[in-house]
This record gives C-alpha cells, sequence and structure tokens, in this order.
C-alpha cells in the first residue's frame, strides 16, 4: 500500500488518510468542500460546494498520478435530495466517465456541509 498526500486538497480531519494506493487501484477517503489553502469551508451553494469537492477530488487524484477519467466509482452523499439535480449539474463536468456511482441522503454530514463525494480509480 502506498499513501497518498498533497497540501492541494483538504488535510484529513480524523484518523484517516486522504488516499491510498493499493495494487492497481486508488481509494480516496470522502471529500467535503473545505477550501485546502485556508482550511474553510467557503462555498455556500450545492454548487459551490460540488465544485469544491471535485477540485479538492482533482488533487488527490492528480497526486496519484491519474486523473477523472480513471475514476470506476463515486459515492455520493447529500444532505438534501432535494439538491440531487444541481449536484449533478457540476458532478458531470468532471466525472465525464460516467463511473458507477451510488448517491444518498444522509441526516447529517460533517462540518454541515451539503455534499460528499468518495472515489476508487482504476490505476492500472
Amino acid at each position: 500500500m502506498e499513501y497518498i498526500k498533497t497540501d492541494k486538497a483538504p488535510q484529513a480531519i480524523g484518523p484517516y488518510s486522504q488516499a491510498i494506493k493499493a495494487g492497481d487501484f486508488l481509494y480516496a477517503s470522502g471529500q467535503i468542500p473545505i477550501n485546502p489553502a485556508n482550511g474553510q469551508i467557503e462555498a455556500v451553494t450545492i454548487e459551490e460546494q460540488t465544485e469544491q469537492v471535485c477540485r479538492n477530488i482533482g488533487e488527490i487524484l492528480k497526486a496519484a498520478g491519474t486523473g477523472f477519467e480513471h475514476v470506476v466509482k463515486t459515492t455520493c452523499f447529500l444532505a438534501e435530495m432535494g439538491d440531487f439535480a444541481a449536484f449533478n449539474a457540476v458532478y458531470e463536468k468532471y466525472f465525464t466517465g460516467k463511473p458507477a456511482r451510488s448517491c444518498v441522503a444522509v441526516k447529517k454530514l460533517p462540518k454541515d456541509v451539503l455534499c460528499e463525494v468518495e472515489i476508487i480509480a482504476f490505476l492500472g
């Protein structure tokens, strides 16, 4: 296993890693819309928060030597299922390869954000 870490994505806020390479796969922890430059959540709307989440994921993928086109599975968490369409409008700009996906509404997310996304990418 190889631990992936970049200062261009938010640092872990708990006892976990940003991402781990294991064999031919990259497993990235869920990303929330923290601005890695200052550790703050600046985005307010679901669209803004989704953009920040996707930028964070992009930096982790880059640190692992890959990109969005190699993502094979995402798990998406929304605070409100009513945000589904707006979330998708931003998500589809980044995940153009249409990876397999689960998307669920949850009661509450860390730091009261509106969305969180985790990914698995194929590196082989």
